[in-house]
């Protein structure tokens, strides 16, 4: 913790160097984070319960980093989970936000952005299928919304149904509730076929390109976020000028907002006392067979650019 003369204590936690400014153009103080966490912690919590959690902290004079392993003077009542990491073949020590004292820690902390899971700890299933819809740079927000409304027409086709929020950057989050008998792969599969079919429902505004360069200026349908990966959760601010936070808009809403409308000093007045997110999510739902054998035919993203980037590469050489 920090050694700075604690200014506050709620639940325990000390709270330090509020008035400090959070991050440049925030436009925002370290106790509006903590005082808009708090505000939403019982509807943000929900959504970090018992998965393993990844957040960006941004510390005075410093960039922002994201933070996996829990720091060594992470306190006792912090609950933690170990996750086996392929990638640098090593065991990572993840916190479970799972109540207010964690959460306020974590502000006290300088923690902005919160990205759970999709799979909570000690479960083999992902709760969602997600769709991050990410514009090309200086687009329009219209022009994500016109690929949110593909893909949500794709659901309908397959006789799916999602709930939609902004990232709290630019982009859009499509979150299609699952069944807990849908497995890893096959939700993988339905997440890379929903993504093609949206792309194919109009290529003039959506593609699954990965690559950037391939993708002239069309929203990029992000179907990567399956298995062990994390998303910004719903409610999470944002490390992004004016200190926006991802926040829920029905369908209908989309034509009349933008992200900017939603931020740490704005999200609580328009929450009243609702839970949006909750509310809105549909019931889980299994998986059409059909959408998930086609999407067993559709290479992995990542890997398939990563190839790619390879012949390229070769291709140069020559």
């Amino acid at each position: 913790m920090s050694r700075a003369k604690a200014e506050e204590t709620r639940d325990g936690v000390a709270l330090t160097n509020l008035d400090q400014p959070l991050f440049d153009g925030a436009g925002a103080t370290k106790r509006d984070l903590v005082d808009y966490l708090d505000a939403v912690r019982d509807r943000i919590l929900p959504e970090l319960r018992d998965r393993p959690l990844s957040v960006i902290r941004v510390r005075p004079g410093q960039e922002p980093f994201m933070q996996k392993n829990v720091p060594k003077y992470t306190p006792d009542f912090v609950r933690t989970t170990t996750v086996w990491a392929e990638a640098s073949r090593r065991e990572v020590s993840y916190a479970l936000c799972n109540d207010r004292r964690t959460l306020l820690w974590f502000a006290n902390q300088r923690a902005v952005e919160y990205h759970p899971t999709l799979i909570r700890a000690g479960e083999d299933h992902p709760t969602h299928l997600v769709l991050d819809l990410d514009p090309p740079a200086g687009d329009a927000f219209p022009h994500v919304v016109r690929a949110a409304r593909l893909v949500r027409q794709a659901l309908a086709d397959a006789g799916l149904e999602g709930a939609v929020k902004t990232s709290g950057a630019k982009g859009l989050h499509v979150f299609v509730p699952l069944d807990a008998g849908v497995g890893i792969e096959d939700a993988a599969a339905a997440t890379r076929a929903i993504a093609a079919r949206a792309a194919r429902l109009d290529p003039e505004v959506a593609t699954t390109a990965y690559i950037k360069d391939d993708r002239g200026g069309k929203v990029f349908v992000d179907s990567t976020r399956s298995g062990g990966a994390t998303v910004v959760a719903a409610y999470s601010p944002r490390v992004r000028p004016g200190a926006p936070v991802s926040f829920p808009v029905t369908w209908e809403e989309l034509d009349h907002v933008v992200p900017a409308d939603f931020t740490v000093r704005t999200a609580v007045g328009l929450l009243a006392d609702g839970d949006p997110w909750h509310d809105r999510m549909p019931e889980p739902q299994l998986l059409p067979a059909d959408l998930v054998e086609e999407g067993h035919t559709i290479p992995i993203a990542r890997v398939q650019a990563m190839h790619e980037g390879k012949r390229r590469a070769r291709a140069r050489r020559q």
